[in-house]
């Protein structure tokens, strides 16, 4: 009875097979496809513009994956990456320091400007650093902690950035505001690549490709850390850090690499929404935004690269093209008083519950993940050997 029931299991689970290149080619057309995708509409359209807001969120997505997918750490608090990268964009790319007068590899016009215009590339650098100090510090409450707690802790530290975004023109550091408050850091620079002209807001397709390459770089940089020691090392802290531990991998440094590798990616991403939305304001930054990107990874699969990418681009498309232009007087035509946008994260978590309940593995699920979610997988197997 029990060789029957792990053999009906398995053939449940089983997935047709495929040629070895069949990925390979698959991502080549994809990333082909991705490419060309702003040819097929107009300069400025709104299609672009979702894409590329898809884009940005999807390398958010990616660094935290790296701390909640691989790493197994619960992170709520992930907002504050984003606006120390926006901000970082706004305190160098901006003339908010306007005593200031530091210009280095910007536009003839930029450097006309007073306060401080360093180059996007030099700006993205510096919003990485500060992010990865920002995630080692996050991560040191931490260390002893599990579960819960650490999504508390990472969603105080959270609050914390966000109220000091909110209360930062009170701040004064050398006479200086830290930040502008609600009134908010604007214009800033727009991105200005070495042979390039600087990016216009009528042409939205250099942003769409500048992002479109920071998540192929970041999904190479996420396999080849997957894939390395210290990727292995993050999944067996997340399978059972006790045996993690017995077997020799160093639990602080490993969890602090996770949190500053997981930072450095949502400050990258966060200093190209600084400049591409060309305004860094504190209502930016609600803990809403938080739990947005952590459900485009539960949606496309925790620890799947790939599904993280599908999961960051269909819930992004959802929020801002689906919901608000498609489906949004949906109610006012049954006779009800209200717009569907307003109950847009409320739709997220029926979504969120329904993939629970029919697919709690994700949209494209990690292989591992995927036989740790299927109720008795391996089981009957030991059970056939043993009999056998």
């Amino acid at each position: 009875m029990a060789v029957a029931t792990g053999t009906e299991r398995r053939s449940r689970i089983a997935m047709p097979t495929l040629p070895p290149w069949f990925s390979r080619v698959a991502a080549i057309v994809v990333i082909i496809f991705a490419f060309i995708f702003p040819l097929f509409f107009g300069k400025a359209d709104g299609w672009v513009d979702d894409m590329t807001l898809a884009l940005a969120y999807t390398v958010m997505a990616l660094g935290l994956n790296v701390v909640v997918g691989f790493a197994g750490l619960l992170d709520l608090g992930y907002v504050a990456f984003f606006a120390i990268g926006a901000y970082t964009t706004g305190w160098f790319s901006s003339g908010f320091y306007a005593n200031s007068n530091v210009h280095v590899l910007v536009s003839k016009f930029q450097n006309s400007l007073p306060g401080i215009h360093l180059n996007w590339l030099i700006v993205v650098v510096i919003a990485m650093v500060l992010c990865a100090v920002a995630g080692i510090i996050i991560g040191l409450p931490t260390l002893r902690l599990r579960g819960d707690y650490i999504a508390i802790v990472t969603l105080a530290f959270g609050e914390i950035v966000r109220v000091f975004a909110i209360n930062g023109d009170e701040i004064k550091i050398h006479g200086n505001q830290l930040t502008a408050g609600r009134q908010g850091i604007t214009p800033i620079d727009s991105i200005k690549l070495p042979g390039l002209d600087p990016f216009q807001t009528l042409n939205l397709r250099p942003w769409y490709w500048t992002a479109l390459v920071m998540v192929l770089i970041v999904i190479g940089v996420n396999i080849r850390l997957r894939d390395s020691r210290l990727g292995r090392a993050w999944i067996a802290i997340r399978e059972d850090e006790v045996a993690a531990a017995s077997m020799g991998v160093p639990l602080v440094k490993t969890k602090l690499l996770s949190y500053a590798t997981g930072a450095a990616f949502g400050g990258a991403a966060g200093a190209f929404l600084g400049s591409y939305l060309n305004t860094v304001n504190a209502d930016q930054f609600a803990f809403a935004f938080s739990i947005f990107i952590l459900a485009m990874i539960i949606l496309g699969g925790l620890g799947s690269i790939w599904g993280v990418v599908l999961g960051a681009i269909t819930l992004t498309l959802i929020n801002y093209r689906l919901i608000p232009d498609v489906l949004n007087d949906v109610p006012s035509k049954l006779g009800l008083d209200f717009n569907l946008a307003d109950l847009s994260f409320g739709i997220f978590g029926f979504l969120l519950v329904i993939m629970m309940v029919l697919r709690p593995e994700g949209l494209l699920p990690e292989r591992r993940r995927q036989l740790e979610l299927e109720e008795g997988v391996g089981v009957d197997d030991q059970m056939i050997k043993v009999q056998a």
